[in-house]
């Protein structure tokens, strides 16, 4: 085996772990593929003789490239791209199992604080490593890490009020992933009213049959419940990618309201966190 065929080798033993890494970054499958690409053609540019420690000198590298992708998105003031995976299949999977929800508020972070998280957190990078990736202290980058945390770990919901409305919505969920209409008529108020904002058409929805026939219920498969604004809510992300918030009334034990927000920008202006 020559020199390049062994360098070669060495990379795709790393592939797994910077493509797992690079997921987490970019919440794509396409973008960090990409990446991991671009990490390759830079290391056979390099003089791979003087790098001690190959695994970190890669998860940096991949690290850099998904940054500057995340801070593009953040000047051109776009979310991440549609997915167009060569497997959907796989990117649905993958995407479940580092939970939807913690995908969506990743993709609120700034770029700065998603990185510190993910390296940190996840794969755990020491903060010392991390700092000179995104230019800060070592202190400034623990913070950017601990904000972060504070969003996508969320917490347990412990108010007695709140705990009321996660067993509705959960409910709620539960019924419509199932397609049991009469667990879902249980749960909505006769007179519940359906809102969406102009995005999704300005639609008004009175009643619960009509609300449990909506198109609202046959996308559970991709919900989960979070915190939005400190409140219990609704996200509807699939593969991670937000695509709406659901905001609850709930009194009594039943919805009352549903207010639907699709605006894109309207929805990056909510505080969202997970649930533990």
């Amino acid at each position: 085996m020559d020199g390049d065929q062994f360098l070669a080798a060495k990379f795709e033993e790393q592939r797994g772990h910077l493509r797992a890494v690079a997921y987490r970054m970019l919440g794509s499958m396409g973008e960090a593929d990409d990446a991991v690409q671009e990490a390759w053609l830079r290391l056979s540019r390099s003089d791979a003789s003087e790098i001690d420690n190959l695994g970190g000198w890669l998860t940096t590298v991949v690290a850099r490239i998904c940054l500057n992708i995340l801070r593009s998105r953040r000047t051109r003031s776009t979310a991440p791209p549609e997915p167009h995976p060569a497997d959907p299949e796989q990117e649905a999977e993958l995407a479940d199992s580092v939970g939807l929800a913690m995908l969506v508020v990743l993709d609120l972070l700034e770029p700065a604080e998603r990185l510190a998280f993910v390296l940190h957190d996840l794969f755990g990078v020491p903060f010392a490593d991390i700092a000179r990736i995104v230019g800060r202290t070592p202190t400034a980058t623990r913070q950017l890490a601990s904000r972060a945390r504070r969003r996508v770990r969320g917490g347990t919901v412990s108010s007695p009020d709140l705990n009321r409305q996660r067993a509705v919505v959960d409910a709620f969920l539960a019924a419509s992933r199932a397609g049991d209409f009469g667990a879902l008529l249980a749960v909505l108020d006769p007179d519940v009213v359906l809102r969406s904002d102009g995005a999704a058409g300005g639609l008004v929805v009175h009643g619960a049959r009509a609300v449990a026939e909506s198109q609202l219920a046959h996308r559970a498969q991709a919900a989960r419940p979070v915190l939005v604004d400190g409140t219990i809510g609704i996200v509807v992300a699939p593969r991670g990618r937000l695509l709406l918030i659901i905001r609850p009334t709930i009194r009594d034990g039943r919805i009352t309201e549903l207010e639907v927000i699709s605006d894109p920008e309207r929805a990056r202006s909510f505080e969202l966190a997970t649930i533990e």
